[in-house]
């Protein structure tokens, strides 16, 4: 039987289910003759796929890391995989450990952390814990569409607000201002920030490469709300992909600026794993006529393959096309006044709040 081929859907990213790296079999689609389809294979399967949450089961809620590439060393994250579906997400590869794909199934198949809230307050009350700032949604996005119905991102914050724990969020989604209530008064305290991710200005672009996130304008409008409310906000403008969104580098960060963004980082596509799969086989299909080109300039950008995974160098790549972006990057900040994104936050307010039953100071 020969293989089905998938065409794009609607309010996806991945074209495929590529199985995982850890499975025993490769699964693909095929016409065992009673599906209708035309033999021979070259009918276009383009079936409706749902979102489904189940609970993770959660036994810890922070992870630590020791990469010198990020400059934090501990974060949370309240989901496994992301509706958002961006085709480049370094996190698809994730849910291979799951015995899913990091295609389709990364987007539709999610795990909620329901206790996250409460493993957080546990773990702050240890007597060993050393306060350090969190960054909250490392991972995948803490304000993915389920959040709404889920709230396990606001039940994390007021964990972060009770014990005055410096949080970090990291997203791409401007239902980050349904939480303002927290975060500015967090914020006035020196104790929260926010970066936001905007990796086109193009709609059309941000439709098929990042499907279910919040529209360019969006963003910049949630930079401007934070901004006024008094929260600290840098621009991510990540990632920067080789021919299909680099050339829109300074205009992003001149528009965050202008939205009132006083910081600002760039990280260079990262193809690890499943991601180069997939990723060429989206370019293949939403941007046929670049796909060579972009291909081509990160095999320039990363010692002749698609991806190095080196410390020091994954982040921003090595070779001219690279150091012409650093260049850009660098040169575009000073133009618009943006700094280097900080993660100055105090850790100095933090105090263990009594919990219920504890017997009250008298002092």
């Amino acid at each position: 039987m020969d293989e089905i081929r998938r065409s794009p859907i609607k309010g996806r990213g991945a074209v495929s289910n590529a199985t995982g790296r850890f499975e025993r079999e490769t699964r693909v689609l095929t016409d065992d003759g009673w599906t209708g389809y035309a033999e021979g294979g070259n009918e276009v399967l383009s079936d409706p796929v749902r979102t489904s949450v189940a609970p993770a089961s959660a036994k810890s809620i922070i992870t630590s890391n020791q990469s010198p590439d990020i400059p934090f060393d501990r974060s949370v994250n309240p989901y496994q995989g992301c509706e958002h579906a961006c085709i480049y997400c370094f996190a698809r590869p994730t849910h291979a450990y799951l015995g899913l794909s990091p295609g389709l199934d990364f987007e539709t198949k999610l795990f909620a952390k329901r206790n996250a809230a409460e493993l957080l307050a546990k773990e702050l009350r240890a007597k060993s814990y050393d306060c350090r700032p969190l960054a909250l949604g490392a991972n995948t996005d803490p304000y993915q569409p389920i959040e709404r119905t889920e709230g396990i991102t606001r039940r994390v914050l007021e964990v972060c607000r009770d014990f005055k724990q410096p949080v970090s969020i990291i997203t791409k989604s401007a239902l980050v201002l349904r939480d303002l209530d927290i975060l500015a008064p967090m914020a006035a305290e020196g104790l929260a920030s926010v970066a936001l991710s905007v990796t086109t200005l193009d709609r059309d672009l941000a439709r098929v490469m990042e499907p279910r996130a919040s529209t360019p304008p969006r963003r910049l409008e949630a930079i401007r709300s934070l901004t006024q409310a008094g929260v600290p906000v840098a621009v991510l403008a990540s990632p920067m992909i080789p021919a299909l969104n680099d050339h829109e580098l300074e205009a992003i960060l001149e528009a965050a600026s202008g939205a009132g963004a006083s910081a600002a980082s760039y990280i260079l596509l990262r193809l690890p794993l499943e991601i180069a799969g997939l990723f060429e086989e989206w370019l293949r299909v939403h941007a046929p006529n670049r796909a060579d080109r972009v291909l081509s300039l990160m095999r320039q950008s990363r010692d002749g393959a698609l991806y190095r995974s080196g410390f020091g160098s994954r982040m921003k790549g090595t070779g001219p096309y690279a150091e012409l972006l650093r260049h850009r990057f660098k040169l575009a900040c000073r133009k618009h006044g943006l700094g280097d994104r900080s993660w100055q936050l105090d850790c100095s307010r933090f105090r263990v709040p009594p919990a219920v039953g504890d017997q009250l100071s008298l002092l």
